[in-house]
């Protein structure tokens, strides 16, 4: 997976040599050249020289332009701590055993920490801002101790392992994209309408799905968007994807759609299915870690929150959507929709239509750390009432369909609710979400559909 970064591995090594050069050029000047003017000109022409050599790092050009950025970044640190070693066994070496470099000291220091902090904020700065998997987490126990001896160099090789790998997986990705795009393996005889869950709207500026539609459209998928509440009850949802999907087929003439349904969006797909007269327009429907027989917890937590708040939060949520985009939210009717006593009213008006195709996906982490705030949190409270759960949804509230998946977490980790949608930009050991979704579309190709 590392084999194109060991490439750069000799030029690392040369541009960490030069700018060592420059660190220790004019700390050699100091003592050995006559008059301040040309002290001062090797100061001036080392920190041009640096900065070159920072502007001119081995450069890779990757197909998404924040590959390239990360990947400098990735070399400014490399470099940095090539170029440290170097040039603190020189200081040593200077001041130690050289007698004659004694009254520069401060001056020797002062250049070495400037240099070096360009370097590094060069390359830090590139990272944090363009990695996807660093994670909140390491980024900020990174910003808190980077101060401290020691935890600063293991925290920066840390950084540097994640980056490296980070790169590796997605060059790989990249590699195969001129394969992918002839081949047109996730061009269906139906597009596909992707419908979200709850409490979360489709907008263009960050997309519920993650990663997947960019890497599937790349493979020739036609991908759509449910475009429904981002909190109502599944009536209203679902009437809403009823009259989105027969836009859609007016609109394109497509016939038929594909849809894949998270979570509650499950739920709103089989009410505009089965009451919405579209079940003709629908050639299959898959629903991914979808509450079918509800969440027992969200009973206990509607009972047990105080109605006050919940009075609060609901009034505070449905303000705030109807600024981006909402017509009518309305929080209480989305989170009472999803308790078990409404799903089982619901179940029986939204039967399965014949010439629909249903399939039901389902996932489950090992522990509660497995999934981020505040699945983490949830997981406890719903493995008490539910059982076997992804942080949010049991295993047996998601397998609904005679097709049924279940999706087996690889090592001691698991898949969350939102690893299912690419929610965190994570990549696991074990699941590519990507090459995941890939597969499920191939199927459903494969069927006719």
């Amino acid at each position: 997976m590392r084999a194109f970064l060991m490439k750069d591995s000799i030029f690392t090594l040369i541009y960490a040599f030069f700018y060592h050069l420059c660190i220790a050029a004019p700390i050699l000047g100091l003592a050995f050249l006559p008059g301040m003017g040309l002290k001062m000109l090797l100061f001036a022409v080392s920190l041009v020289a640096a900065l070159v050599i920072i502007h001119h790092f081995p450069q890779k050009k990757f197909e998404r332009r924040y590959l390239t950025i990360l990947y400098s970044g990735c070399m400014s640190l490399k470099i940095f701590v090539m170029s440290c070693l170097l040039t603190v066994v020189l200081l040593i070496v200077f001041f130690l055993f050289n007698s004659v470099f004694w009254p520069y000291l401060v001056a020797g220091v002062v250049w070495f920490v400037l240099l070096e902090a360009i370097l590094f904020w060069n390359g830090m700065i590139r990272v944090f801002l363009s990695s996807v998997q660093l994670g909140v987490t390491l980024r900020v126990v990174a910003a808190l101790c980077g101060w401290i001896p020691v935890v600063n160099i293991v925290l920066l090789l840390k950084v540097i392992e994640v980056v490296e790998k980070e790169l590796a997986f997605e060059y790989q990705k990249d590699l195969l994209i001129d394969v992918a795009v002839e081949s047109q393996e996730c061009r269906t005889k139906y597009p596909l309408l992707l419908v979200h869950g709850v409490f979360f709207r489709d907008i263009s500026y960050l997309n519920y799905w993650g990663r997947v539609p960019y890497f599937l459209k790349q493979r020739g998928a036609n991908i759509y968007y449910g475009n429904q509440e981002s909190a109502q009850s599944v009536e209203y949802c679902g009437q809403q994807l009823a009259q989105r999907i027969k836009q859609l087929v007016e609109e394109t003439g497509c016939e038929k759609v594909n849809l894949i349904a998270h979570s509650k969006g499950g739920l709103d797909s089989r009410f505009a299915v089965a009451n919405g007269e579209i079940s003709q327009y629908v050639a299959s429907l898959t629903t991914i870690n979808t509450p079918h027989q509800g969440c027992i917890f969200a009973n206990y937590l509607l009972k047990k929150a105080p109605k006050k708040l919940v009075n609060q939060v609901e009034k505070m949520y449905n303000l705030a959507f109807q600024k981006l985009g909402d017509q009518q939210p309305n929080f209480l009717a989305a989170v009472n929709d999803l308790t078990d006593e409404s799903c089982q009213k619901l179940n029986q008006k939204m039967p399965n239509q014949p010439e629909v195709y249903y399939q039901s996906i389902t996932s489950y982490v090992r522990k509660a750390s497995s999934g981020k705030f505040p699945l983490n949190m949830f997981y406890p409270i719903v493995k008490h009432f539910d059982g076997r759960n992804d942080g949010l949804v049991s295993v047996a509230s998601a397998s609904f369909f005679n097709e049924t998946t279940v999706i087996d977490p690889p090592g001691k980790r698991g898949i969350s609710h939102a690893d299912m949608i690419d929610l965190n930009r994570e990549n696991i050991d074990g699941f590519d979400v990507r090459e995941f979704y890939k597969e499920l579309i191939i199927e459903l190709k494969m069927k006719g559909f």
